[in-house]
């Protein structure tokens, strides 16, 4: 493992700076989404440029100082996320506070950033996104300072109460905060009231699929978005490796398909295109309803038995495209790169939109030679777009 010269100069617990108000629910009940969520920390890695190179080795105490008073002020707002996860089923918003972790890294952010490694970038976060157990901090963030000046700012939020969504709306209002800038409207916690909790004393079935996921860590289409794009393109190089392994069993058209690029797709991907979008266009009320009303549960598990065996596999999409990364300023500007680290699900891919918003970045958790071919396979195709293929495996 490559190890940073990071040197660790503090730690503490970062509470409200008022508590949770009477007229606030203290025992904020988990939805079922969220009973059912992984019990894993969501990661977000933000980097900052420093545009002072004169005030570099400066301010550091003054910038630590001032992000942990918006994080208390901030925390104020979003109550919840200073409390603690009792038993799987309620948020004990107590007010216990997040973990907080100053660091200095010895080197450039240039050098981090330029031609970035997993096992470094995990460095930058506060914990293991794997090391969520009930109890603990819902909330861990983690700010290093480079030798050039440059900062980073490592957030792990529990999945329990948070998705990708949650987590860059918590931290463009606290970025908001630390600019003395006041927040929109107040967060909203009634995931519950929409989706309530239910019983999983005896949904076998579901902990069977969860064990699975986390295993080892037809039409013409008229313009494809760049996320259908994308992951069809790896979804078709996730087929041909399963295959190659005689492996992977999808449907009756899967031989038929062909190779598609990010800004073309071609005939077979035009399947696979269509098959996303009619599985998206089902999201409607109607299928809300299912889940409110236990279907989901059942589907879930029924789902197993397609899965189970050692003819199938698993691939797992999540687009944070679009979500406003890129606008969490605390002050020192915009980041020059937001990035997200390994996650343990098998065949995981997330996308992030790049820098400039034009391209994407593909996080892709499968072992090296795949992702090797992958982008190989996207080189040859000559294409002028950007697309960046990360190995976001252990």
């Amino acid at each position: 493992m490559v190890v940073l010269n990071m040197e660790i100069i503090s730690k503490e617990m970062i509470r409200p700076s008022s508590p949770t108000p009477h007229h606030r629910i203290t025992n904020l009940k988990l939805s079922f989404l969220d009973q059912i969520a992984p019990p894993v920390y969501v990661p977000l890695i933000f980097f900052y440029q420093n545009d002072e190179p004169d005030l570099k080795n400066t301010n550091h105490a003054q910038k630590s100082q001032l992000v942990k008073q918006s994080l208390s002020k901030i925390l104020t707002e979003f109550h919840p996320v200073a409390g603690r996860i009792q038993e799987n089923s309620l948020v004990d918003c107590n007010d216990a506070g997040a973990e907080f972790i100053e660091a200095r890294v010895h080197t450039r952010l240039t050098q981090i950033i330029k031609e970035p490694k997993m096992e470094e970038l995990k460095q930058f976060l506060p914990v293991e996104t794997l090391s969520y157990q009930t109890e603990k901090a819902i909330l861990s963030v983690k700010i290093t300072f480079f030798d050039c000046g440059g900062i980073a700012v490592g957030v792990c939020l529990s999945h329990k109460i948070a998705d990708g969504t949650s987590l860059v709306a918590f931290m463009n209002a606290w970025a908001a905060t630390c600019r003395d800038q006041v927040i929109g409207s107040e967060p909203s916690f009634d995931m519950a009231a929409h989706f309530p909790p239910m019983d999983l004393s005896g949904a076998s079935g579901f902990t069977q699929l969860k064990q699975l996921a986390a295993a080892g860590g037809g039409g013409d289409v008229k313009n494809p978005t760049r996320v259908e794009a994308v992951s069809a393109f790896i979804w078709r190089h996730f087929i041909d490796a399963a295959k190659a392994k005689a492996k992977l069993l999808l449907g009756d058209d899967i031989n038929k398909l062909k190779t598609s690029s990010f800004v073309a797709v071609h005939a077979g991907d035009c399947d696979i295109v269509n098959k996303l979008r009619d599985a998206i266009r089902e999201i409607d009320e109607g299928y809300v309803n299912k889940v409110q009303n236990g279907e989901y549960l059942r589907l879930l598990s029924k789902s197993v038995d397609l899965v189970k065996g050692d003819d199938v596999e698993i691939c797992n999409f999540s687009s944070w495209c679009r979500f406003p990364m890129y606008e969490a300023d605390f002050g020192w500007g915009k980041p020059v790169w937001v990035c997200t680290t390994t996650l343990p699900f098998k065949n995981l891919v997330i996308l992030m939109s790049t820098p400039c918003g034009g391209g994407i970045e593909a996080w892709v958790n499968v072992p090296r030679d795949e992702l090797n071919m992958l982008q190989t396979h996207y080189d040859m195709l000559g294409s002028v777009t950007s697309m960046d293929f990360v190995n976001a495996s252990n």
